[in-house]
């Protein structure tokens, strides 16, 4: 009888095994999305108590109600560049994924 092992060679009794890819790649791609995870929570909101109390209030004399308004829309702004930026660099992982996929 014939022996049909098919286990490779550097096989490690234990190891997982990835389909997914590289492992870089992967936590490459996990720390670009906790960075602006992290982003887009504390900067509209630091921005937003940050430009109510100093810029609108304190240096431009604004009531509290138009400093509210003013804010927002300055937290609203952070929060669409974020975004943007994320876009960007998730686009730039792509293609660079793809261009060393393609090199190959």
């Amino acid at each position: 009888m014939e022996n049909y092992d098919n286990t490779p060679l550097s096989f490690k009794p234990g190891a997982a095994v990835d389909n997914r890819g590289n492992d870089g790649s992967l936590v490459s791609v996990l720390k670009t999305l906790l960075f602006f995870t992290i982003l887009m929570i504390t900067l509209p909101i630091g921005l937003y108590f940050a430009t109510k109390a100093y810029l609108f209030e304190a240096s431009l004399g604004y009531s509290s109600n138009d400093s509210y308004f003013y804010a927002a829309i300055v937290a609203v702004i952070a929060v669409h560049v974020v975004l943007a930026l994320f876009v960007y660099a998730a686009w730039n992982e792509g293609s660079r994924q793809w261009r060393e996929g393609k090199q190959d």
